[in-house]
């Protein structure tokens, strides 16, 4: 497989390896079989990541959409490898899936892809200073999902800068579900906050 990946990388064209990858991302996204669909992405995610530009980097968004959270986990840490080398190209696709997904009718508006509450993690774990205006525009998302995920990715990034942001959330009464494992816990967007402003060792004012 690893003489296969090298051949397919060095015998290409940039031009070429793109349009295939696009490609191959998206008939795989759209696979019924998930066991083959599952496999092809792990594998495409990897891919992405070696290959230079923004056509990349949206297909590595794209496949970090999937239910599946293996190809979830597969995607975001090449997004995050990524991000280490080349930071300004995920957070212009993080830009782009931002204002493609604030284009998207959504049937309900409370609920939007797994990739959103996904991205502000990544964002987290790469730790760059412009890091925490990124998050801050998944506070503002409709579904409360991603604000809660933007919010714990902003306890996660530890930035005082992100104080103001979370005590402007503190009587936010949304409910979200927050699962760990097969465990499941109910809660709000507001003590989300208030967890967040603890663990920058802050009370809300």
């Amino acid at each position: 497989m690893r003489t296969a990946e090298t051949a397919l990388l060095r015998n290409r064209s940039s031009e070429e390896l793109i349009a295939l990858l696009e490609n191959e991302t998206e008939q795989a996204l759209r696979m019924g079989d998930r066991d083959e669909a599952t496999m092809r992405l792990e594998r495409l995610a990897d891919l992405c990541a070696q290959v230079p530009g923004p056509r990349m980097t949206d297909a590595l968004i794209a496949i970090l959409d999937d239910p599946e959270p293996r190809v979830r986990v597969a995607a975001g840490e090449a997004l995050r490898d990524l991000g280490f080398e080349r930071y300004a190209e995920v957070a212009r696709g993080i830009e782009r899936a931002l204002e493609a997904d604030a284009r998207e009718p959504h049937e309900d508006v409370s609920r939007s892809g797994p990739a959103m509450c996904e991205l502000p993690w990544v964002l987290a774990e790469i730790g760059e200073p412009s890091a925490l205006p990124l998050i801050r525009r998944f506070l503002g998302h409709p579904d409360p999902n991603v604000a809660a995920a933007a919010i714990e990715a902003l306890a996660q990034l530890q930035d005082p800068g992100a104080v103001t942001d979370l005590e402007s959330l503190i009587s936010d009464p949304r409910e979200v579900t927050l699962e760990d494992f097969e465990d499941e816990e109910k809660t709000t967007i507001g003590e989300l906050a208030r967890d967040a402003l603890g663990m920058l060792g802050l009370e809300p004012r």
